[in-house]
């Protein structure tokens, strides 16, 4: 399988640094999505649960594009701009994982940007 780049504007566009996703060896790479709304690039959400939802809404969107989806995860990167909002954002975590939860990780944002409590980066089954 050859390493193909995947997009999909259901979810917010890249900077020109690196893609949503990139495909490759029977897999799907999704990059660190922010609680971005696709269409207008603005944050969605105040709480770190809305925020949560958002991300997991944009790595539905990338996965579906690449042919995969959020039960076929193996690998999770959860970044947290506070500690504090970890119980909250497991909360919401449960929602859409209630059972066979994926392998996860978790860090601290190195950089503050106004308004962002979280980003969600995958690594699926294509």
């Amino acid at each position: 399988m050859a390493r193909q780049i995947v997009f999909t504007p259901k979810a917010p566009k890249p900077p020109l640094t690196y893609s949503q996703a990139v495909k490759a060896a029977g897999l799907v790479f999704v990059s660190g999505t922010a609680p971005q709304d696709p269409e207008t690039g603005t944050i969605n959400g105040t709480t770190i649960q809305e925020q949560t939802r958002q991300c997991l809404a944009n790595v539905t969107a990338i996965l579906a594009e690449a042919g995969s989806s959020l039960d076929k995860i193996v690998s999770a990167t959860v970044v947290l701009a506070e500690e504090d909002d970890f119980a909250g954002m497991n909360e919401e975590w449960l929602r859409w994982f209630p059972s066979d939860p994926p392998a996860r990780q978790g860090a601290k944002l190195p950089v503050k940007v106004p308004g962002l409590k979280i980003s969600i980066a995958v690594i699926a089954e294509a």
